[in-house]
């Protein structure tokens, strides 16, 4: 779910990076994350595995490692740092090679890589301290590629969960299904666009895109949304009530549907030495 308008207290909107207790929420049940967050378009990985001057990849908040997979499958070598330690013991229970810790402060003792990647998890990461992180660990000719998938709904499916949302939570301070989802992270992709270019150390940052779709019964969806950043902050009984209301949303539409997503990437490439 789209998370970066959601905030605690003392936390501005535009500053996900410091709401830590939701960025550190998700391994509360990393089999269900793994099991129901969806994957990325081949095309992608393609695409950036072609970008790149070798094999040796950085996945950043890899979380259960479904990027890592992804990148593995693809030829690459990689390693994963990610915050949660419950995240990343999955991951290594899984096959994975994964060292915790937040990467604006992770030791990479030395070691440097073709590619840095981060999927969905960028925006937890300080845009200006992850730049400059990303470009100390980058080999010269190396790229970051960060990138989200991104929910388009059409007009009718987002009308219904945006009443389902306004029904269980109608105190909540945003909806995330009022706007279109591409206008909510618009101000992330330029954000680290410009962490990007603060460091001197990168090219001008660019962004690919990918249209794919998801077909979800109801009981998918509802296990997708129980993963969300925002569950975590729900108090007692909220979230059943958004699963209650969802899935008579779903249910109306007879039992499913199919969600359409674009898969945004902000890249660059990190410049010779100096």
């Amino acid at each position: 779910m789209p998370t970066r308008e959601s905030k605690q207290p003392g936390t501005a909107p535009n500053e996900p990076h410091k709401a830590r207790a939701m960025a550190e929420s998700f391994g509360t049940d990393p089999d269900r994350y793994d099991r129901t967050r969806p994957r990325y378009p081949d095309a992608l990985v393609a695409r950036i595995v072609a970008a790149v001057p070798g094999p040796d990849v950085l996945d950043v908040g890899c979380g259960t490692g479904i990027v890592s997979r992804q990148f593995r499958a693809a030829g690459s070598t990689v390693l994963g740092v990610d915050v949660d330690a419950r995240m990343a013991e999955y991951a290594r229970v899984h096959g994975l090679d994964v060292e915790v810790g937040r990467f604006e402060t992770w030791d990479a003792r030395g070691r440097t890589f073709d590619a840095v990647v981060a999927g969905q998890t960028w925006h937890w990461v300080d845009p200006v301290a992850g730049a400059a992180k990303a470009a100390e660990v980058l080999r010269p000719g190396g790229r970051l590629a960060l990138f989200w998938n991104v929910f388009r709904p059409g007009p009718e499916l987002a009308d219904a969960f945006a009443a389902a949302h306004r029904a269980a939570l109608p105190d909540a301070p945003r909806n995330p299904w009022a706007r279109p989802t591409l206008d909510a992270y618009g101000a992330v992709f330029a954000q680290v666009a410009d962490g990007l270019r603060d460091t001197a150390l990168f090219g001008e940052p660019e962004e690919w895109r990918f249209e794919w779709e998801a077909t979800y019964t109801r009981d998918a969806w509802l296990e997708q949304l129980r993963t969300s950043g925002e569950a975590g902050t729900y108090r007692p009984g909220q979230m059943e009530d958004l699963l209650a209301h969802t899935g008579a949303a779903i249910d109306a539409m007879g039992g499913g549907f199919t969600m359409p997503y674009t898969a945004v990437v902000v890249t660059a490439e990190r410049g010779a030495a100096a």
